[in-house]
């Protein structure tokens, strides 16, 4: 995926990316991070949360690379759902993992459609009702 860089004209402080992280908020924490470690190919790690009040599975992450990290949380205070934050997962190749979808709980919503030069993506639901999206350069 290539990077856009937006130059400020007015402003001498560096512009990094919108999104340092994320929270995806899920009903069932185990049938959630199956269904992410296997459409993102990507193994989950146990985050602790210091107030005892949630359970987190964290997207691991390089900070040096592009893009940005989160993690899916278990929480009374937030629930899933559709119609709020979109996020875009990365993967190999859109229509590969559309296949997966169903067996791991997911649906798909709209089938993998080009976005010109920024590849093509995907709108899915996934095992806990919320509505993401997959991106990929194939």
């Amino acid at each position: 995926m290539k990077s856009i860089v937006f130059v400020m004209e007015d402003n001498e402080m560096t512009k990094t990316n919108a999104i340092g992280w994320f929270d995806l908020y899920v009903k069932q924490l185990d049938r959630a991070t199956k269904f992410y470690e296997n459409i993102c190919h990507q193994r989950l790690e146990d985050l602790i949360d210091p107030t005892g009040e949630t359970k987190m599975k964290v997207f691991t992450s390089d900070m040096a690379l592009y893009g940005s990290s989160g993690a899916l949380v278990e929480s009374k205070y937030q629930k899933p759902g559709l119609g709020g934050t979109m996020v875009y997962f990365s993967v190999e190749d859109c229509l590969l993992d559309e296949k997966k979808l169903k067996s791991f709980g997911g649906k798909l919503i709209r089938q993998k459609f080009s976005i010109g030069n920024f590849g093509f993506v995907s709108i899915c639901e996934d095992s806990e009702g919320n509505q993401i999206g997959l991106s990929s350069m194939k």
